[in-house]
C-alpha cells in the first residue's frame, strides 16, 4: 500500500510576513474566544514579544526549552492551559525553534485527546484532531514546522507523537525571525536539516517523491554551511521545509535512532546530539560524514568529545534499548534484515566513541 500523508494546508514565506499573524489569527477568532501563545522564553521582554498581535482575553505562555520536551512538562502546560477561565483557546500559536513548535503541536492534541502525553508516543495513537495551530520558527533546520511528528522523553523513551493530526494548520517562514541565533545553535539546528537529507537519499525508503524535496534541501545547505550567501537565512529556512518534506515521504535512519538515546540518557539536545552521532557514521554515510567535517571546519566548530565515557553498564543498555526500538529508521537505512547488522553489540561500539 502507497501511504496517504497529510501536509501542512496553509503557508507563508517571506521576510516581514509575521506583520501577517494578526489577519491569520482573525479568520479564527471566535466571539469571546481567546489565543494561547506559546513563546520560546529566550524572547521574554525581547522585541519579537512585544510584536505578538494579543487582543482581547489572549494568553502568552512562556516555555523553556533548556532541555528536551518531556511528556511531563506537556501534561503541565496543558493543566494550565484548561485552567483558563474562557475555556478551550481558539488557537495554539508557536513560536521558537523546534522543541517550542513541538511543544505547541503537542499542546494542541493533548487539548483533546483525554490522557497523558505519554499515552500518544508512537505512530498514529492520537484520534481526535487538536485544536487549530500555528507554527512560526525562529531556528531553521528541524523541519518541525512541517512535520507530522512532535518529539518527546517520556518517563520510558524519548518517542515522537507521529500523526497526521500532529501537523499544523498554518505555518509563517519569515526569515528575518532567525536573525542573532548563538552560532553553535544555528549551526547544530541547521545540521538536522543537513541529515535528515543524507539519511533520506541514503536510505532504502527512498523514492522520486523524496529525492527530489531532498536533494533540493542538500544543495541548499551546502551553500549554507559552505558558501556565503546574502540571503542565507531564507536558503536555511527552505531547506529546512523541503528536508522535512524528503523525510515525510521516507524516513531518518541511524543517525536519528542513536540520537534519540543520547539525549534520552543524557539529556543532549537533539541538533547537537545528531552532530555527534553523525560525526562518528562514516561507515554507514561516507560521503556526508565527510562533508559535514568540513562544515564544522568551515565554522570553526568543535563537538563534545567522550559523552558517553562515564555512562554505567545500566545506562549504557538502556540508551542501546532506546535507539534500537525505533524500528523504521533502522529499516530504511540498513533495510529488512537490519537487526543481523545492527546488533546490540554494534550499536554500543559507536556509543563507545561519542
Amino acid at each position: 500500500m502507497f501511504r496517504n500523508f497529510a501536509i501542512v494546508p496553509r503557508i507563508i514565506f517571506g521576510r516581514g510576513s509575521f506583520n501577517q499573524l494578526d489577519d491569520i489569527l482573525q479568520e479564527k477568532r471566535t466571539t469571546g474566544g481567546f489565543m494561547v501563545f506559546i513563546l520560546d522564553d529566550v524572547f521574554k521582554t525581547k522585541p519579537l514579544e512585544g510584536r505578538l498581535p494579543m487582543r482581547g482575553n489572549d494568553k502568552l505562555v512562556h516555555v523553556n526549552v533548556d532541555q528536551e520536551p518531556k511528556t511531563g512538562y506537556i501534561d503541565a502546560l496543558v493543566e494550565q492551559i484548561n485552567g483558563f477561565s474562557e475555556g478551550s483557546p481558539d488557537g495554539i500559536i508557536g513560536i521558537g525553534g523546534g522543541s517550542t513548535l513541538d511543544i505547541a503541536k503537542a499542546v494542541s492534541l493533548l487539548l483533546t485527546n483525554p490522557g497523558s502525553s505519554a499515552d500518544y508516543q508512537g505512530w498514529d495513537l492520537i484520534q481526535i484532531p487538536g485544536v487549530y495551530k500555528v507554527g512560526i520558527p525562529t531556528l531553521s533546520g528541524t523541519g518541525a514546522e512541517i512535520s507530522r511528528t512532535t518529539i518527546l522523553t517520556g518517563p520510558e523513551k524519548k518517542l515522537g507523537i507521529n500523526s497526521d493530526y500532529t501537523l499544523y494548520d498554518q505555518i509563517l517562514l519569515d526569515p528575518e525571525l532567525v536573525t542573532g541565533a548563538p552560532k553553535d545553535q544555528w549551526f547544530y539546528t541547521g545540521m538536522d536539516c543537513y541529515i535528515h537529507d543524507v539519511e533520506s537519499l541514503a536510505g532504502t525508503f527512498i523514492n522520486q517523491f523524496s529525492r527530489a524535496y531532498g536533494e533540493k534541501s542538500l544543495e541548499m545547505c551546502r551553500q549554507v554551511f559552505l558558501e556565503e550567501h546574502d540571503d542565507a537565512a531564507d536558503k536555511l529556512m527552505m531547506a529546512s521545509y523541503f528536508g522535512g518534506m524528503s523525510i515525510a515521504y521516507s524516513q531518518v535512519g541511524a543517525c536519528h535512532a542513536l540520537s534519540y538515546g543520547l539525549s534520552f540518557i543524557l539529556d543532549v539536545h537533539h541538533g547537537i546530539g545528531c552532530c555527534i552521532a553523525f560525526d562518528q557514521l562514516e561507515e554507514f554515510y561516507p560521503e556526508g560524514v565527510a562533508e559535514f567535517k568540513q562544515m564544522m571546519e568551515h565554522h570553526q566548530i568543535s563537538l563534545p568529545r567522550n559523552i558517553t565515557a562515564s555512562l554505567s553498564d545500566s545506562e549504557m543498555e538502556r540508551m542501546i534499548g532506546v535507539a534500537l526500538a525505533l524500528e523504521p529508521l533502522w529499516e530504511n537505512c540498513l533495510g529488512g534484515n537490519w537487526r543481523e547488522l545492527m546488533t546490540p553489540e554494534r550499536a554500543r561500539k559507536l556509543y563507545e566513541r561519542m
